[in-house]
Order: C-alpha cells, then sequence, then structure tokens
C-alpha cells in the first residue's frame, strides 16, 4: 500500500489529499462549492453540492497521485463540524439544506432555554454552552419546519448527522450511518463522561433517539468504501476538523496548543485523558477516541477569521485574491485608528453572544482599503489573543499551573506572515509554523493509517514534523497595551449595541 486518503470536507470548498508514509502529498484537489444565505444570520449548504464536490476532488487527487483505490492503505475523513444534515433513510435524500455551523436562526431558543436555567446541566453533560453554534437546536429546527418531519423522525425513517456522517454514508452506499466520538461531542446531545448520546439532553432539545448516528472510534476499521474507486478500501479514521488539526500537528502530550486559522479560528488544548470544565468560558470536547479510550480537549472558538478576508475580496471588492491581503497591509505602518471587529455571526469565546454584529470603528477621510486590510488581520490575531488569555488562566489553574509559551499554527491564513507576527505579538508568545500547514487532512490521514498499520505509532508521527518558520514577539509592552485597549473598547462597543 503506497498512500491514504485524505478527505477534508471544509466549509467553503471540499478537499482531497493523497499521503504518502513520509507525510509527503502525492496528489490533491480541491474544489469549492456554493454558500447559500437565505436570511440575515442564516447559512446554508446543499448536502448533495458538497458531496459532488467531494467525490471529484477525490478523482483529482488519484489522477494526480496517480494512484488507484486498490493502491491505498486506508481513508480517513475530517470535516467541518455542527453543520448538519436530515436525510431519508430510503432514498438518501436530504429533507433539508444542511443548516451550517456559523448558522444563528436558532439563538432565540437558546435563549429561551438559558432563561429556563438548563445551561448548567448542559454544560455539565457535554462541556458546551448553549448557543446555536452546535447541532442539537438546528436538527430540532429543521423537524419542526419540515412538514411532516418530526413524525417520520420518530418513525426511524430520517437520518441525522454532521457533515461525516453524511459523507461516510456516501461513501459506503447508505450501509453506514454513524458518527465518530469528537464529532458527537459538538452536538449537545453526546454526555462526555459516559462517551454516549444522553436522554435527557435528548429529551430537552426534543430529538428523537431514533435518528441518531452509531457512535464511533475516531481510529479504527470503521466500514468499507463502496463507491466504484474506492471500492474495499477502509475507512479507517474521522475527527472533526478542529480536532483532527490537533492530532496532525502532533499534541499528544496534555498542554500542547494549536490554533487553526480558516474561515474561523479555533484554538485547542489537549487535556489529557480528564475533561478540563473552563472557568473562562471555553468548551471542553471529545478531541479523539483510539482503542476504547477518550481524550479530551479545551477549545475556544472563533466564528469570523480567514472569512473576513474572504469578505474583503467578495462583499467590498478591495482586493482580488485572499493572497492579496499581506502585501496591501504592509503599505501601511498601522491601522491609522480603525478597529475592525467581524461579528458577521455573533461573538465566539468567551463572549458567546449569537445576536453581536460586525462594526467598523475609528473611521476617518483618511482611512484607506490598506487601513482595512490591516485592521482585519489585526482583529483575527486579537480575537485569537482573547482565546489564548482564557486558555492561559485555565492551563494555570486546571493543568499543573502549566504555563504556555508556544503556538502551533497551521491552516490557510498561517501562510501570511504579517497575520503571524501580529499574532506572536499580541500573545507575547512564540508562533510556530509548521512545514506542512494542512494539519487537519494530515490529522484525518494519521489516524486512518494508525487504524491499517500504515504508521506504527504516534512516535512514528512526530518524527515526522518538520517547523518552517517561527515567530518571536516584538512588540513592545506599552504599544501592545494601547492596542489591546482599543480593541477591548471596540468589543464592548460591539456588546454594548446587541438589542
Amino acid at each position: 500500500m503506497k498512500a491514504v486518503l485524505a478527505i477534508d470536507q471544509g466549509t467553503t470548498s471540499s478537499r482531497a489529499l493523497v499521503i504518502d508514509a513520509g507525510s509527503r502529498i502525492l496528489g490533491q484537489g480541491q474544489l469549492e462549492f456554493p454558500q447559500y444565505f437565505p436570511q440575515p444570520g442564516w447559512v446554508e449548504h446543499d448536502p448533495e453540492e458538497i458531496w459532488d464536490s467531494q467525490a471529484r476532488s477525490i478523482q483529482l487527487a488519484l489522477k494526480q497521485a496517480d494512484l488507484s483505490g486498490f493502491e491505498l492503505s486506508a481513508i480517513g475523513i475530517t470535516n467541518q463540524r455542527e453543520t448538519v444534515v436530515v436525510w431519508d433513510r430510503k432514498s438518501g435524500k436530504p429533507v433539508y439544506p444542511a443548516i451550517v455551523w456559523q448558522d444563528r436562526r436558532t439563538a432565540d431558543q437558546c435563549q429561551r432555554l438559558r432563561a429556563a436555567g438548563t445551561e448548567d446541566m448542559v454544560r455539565a453533560k457535554t462541556g458546551l454552552l448553549l448557543d446555536p453554534y452546535f447541532s442539537a437546536t438546528k436538527i430540532g429546527w429543521i423537524l419542526d419546519h419540515v412538514d411532516g418531519a418530526r413524525k417520520r423522525a420518530e418513525a426511524g425513517e430520517l437520518a441525522f448527522g454532521t457533515i461525516d456522517s453524511w459523507l461516510l454514508w456516501k461513501l459506503t452506499g447508505g450501509s453506514m450511518h454513524g458518527i465518530d466520538a469528537s464529532n458527537a461531542s459538538r452536538t449537545l446531545l453526546y454526555n462526555l463522561h459516559d462517551g454516549d448520546w444522553d436522554p435527557e439532553l435528548l429529551e430537552l432539545f426534543q430529538i428523537p433517539a431514533e435518528m441518531l448516528p452509531m457512535l464511533l472510534p475516531s481510529s479504527g476499521l470503521i466500514a468499507e468504501a463502496k463507491v466504484a474507486a474506492l471500492a474495499g478500501v477502509a475507512i479507517s479514521g474521522i475527527a472533526g476538523d478542529q480536532q483532527a488539526a490537533l492530532f496532525g500537528q502532533g499534541c499528544f502530550t496534555a498542554g500542547q496548543v494549536k490554533n487553526t486559522y480558516g474561515t474561523g479560528c479555533f484554538m485547542l488544548m489537549n487535556t489529557g485523558d480528564v475533561p478540563v470544565f473552563s472557568e473562562n468560558r471555553l468548551l471542553s470536547t471529545v478531541a479523539w477516541c483510539i482503542e476504547g479510550e477518550l481524550e479530551y480537549a479545551l477549545e475556544g472558538s472563533v466564528f469570523v477569521g480567514g472569512a473576513v478576508v474572504q469578505w474583503l475580496r467578495d462583499g467590498l471588492g478591495i482586493i482580488d485574491s485572499a493572497e492579496e491581503i499581506e502585501a496591501l497591509a504592509m503599505t501601511v505602518p498601522d491601522t491609522g485608528g480603525v478597529t475592525f471587529v467581524p461579528a458577521f455571526a455573533g461573538l465566539g469565546a468567551p463572549h458567546w453572544q449569537a445576536e453581536a454584529r460586525g462594526n467598523i470603528f475609528g473611521i476617518t477621510r483618511g482611512t484607506t482599503k490598506a487601513h482595512l486590510a490591516r485592521a482585519a488581520l489585526e482583529a483575527i490575531a486579537f480575537q485569537s489573543a482573547e482565546l489564548m488569555d482564557c486558555m492561559r488562566k485555565d492551563a494555570e489553574s486546571s493543568i499543573s499551573q502549566l504555563r504556555i509559551s508556544t503556538l502551533q499554527v497551521d491552516g490557510g491564513s498561517s501562510r501570511n506572515d504579517l497575520l503571524m507576527q501580529l499574532q506572536a505579538d499580541v500573545i507575547q508568545a512564540e508562533v510556530v509554523r509548521p512545514a506542512a500547514i494542512e494539519s487537519s487532512a494530515l490529522g484525518a490521514a494519521y489516524l486512518a493509517g494508525l487504524a491499517t498499520g500504515f504508521w506504527p505509532d504516534k512516535e512514528s508521527i512526530t518524527a515526522q514534523r518538520r517547523i518552517e518558520r517561527s515567530f518571536a514577539p516584538t512588540l513592545p509592552t506599552d504599544a501592545l497595551v494601547e492596542r489591546r485597549k482599543a480593541w477591548d473598547q471596540a468589543v464592548a462597543w460591539t456588546r454594548s449595541a446587541i438589542h
């Protein structure tokens, strides 16, 4: 066997990578798919368009690698998390578009549940907060707004899944309806302590147990693919994209931290075999399940990271490609007093305010597109710095007084040297960028390859990790204090504008 196929299904594109035993990428394919915004705050995908783009990206990757399915040791899946699909078990057709993790339509329901005093119970069981970000209220919305859906779900005619479940169903020709533990832990229906679906949570969110997928390991012999090009290949690795990135970065020891710069920004810290419940409004989540053993992570989520660069490109047209933003931002020494809070989909951790919306402060007649570009990059760095502040406090109190001095980074926007330097400056820590920044895909490949023996153990994976560049803090403390003060004030104004 020459390679492992990593399926990396993201929020804006579907990717596939063929990876050899030395962690080299032999071939890859990537295709964007449409985003739908039917109402303000709503975000949807067409599940069939997701599958079509994913299937074609697999073909492109295999063609570029000049390999056939017979030469693959395993298939690993990593996916955008929390996004939900509900489909007919018999026809395999979705009953409604996929509701994306960014979608805010159930904010009022979450507020009602909080007002009813249920959040402490939910957090104690799941490690999560009541927020429309997670899957449960999205499932309930579909059941309540599609004619006959709830009755059909109770009769066992409908299946629910996150995107890993949908891909698994399609890859196996409808013979496997499952979800791995890391994705299950993002639904608000999974008990972190029991490692199982929780009856009290199912009742709270009114989700019929008949529609739930089977719980699966993150690494193990799960099923065999049945689609033509991959027929007979073992599907043996599944993890949500952020947990896969943690694994792909080799963060196997409690206290190691990574931040992924994708559509959003997601900072995770391995907490070992015990879930750490944050005192600073971060999330506790399953990192992965291997050989029946659960490991956990502490997580902070920024909803709009690289998506703010996309908005500057597609919404305002001030850049033609995402790659242009670094050069544009470097034409000015600072933001000219502009502060950008890109709360397009609400504020994530540690604020958790779904109703918040984006704001730009400090605009003058002298403000240029370069100032907006630099303010956008600073916004990504400052949002991530808020996560780091919380994570440091939790780590110092919960994990042997651990002090975080290094941040491992990955994702598309981590290629931006200016952003990485800004990040090092505002967190006052070393930022380490690996040679291979496709950590989610690598993590999915590693989880799959471990199960088939393609990689013998975690140590063999760690030995392959290569550092491309490190960024050390250079900003004087007094300058950092002033910039942080402006950011904190802008966030406070954004929060006060919520009606």
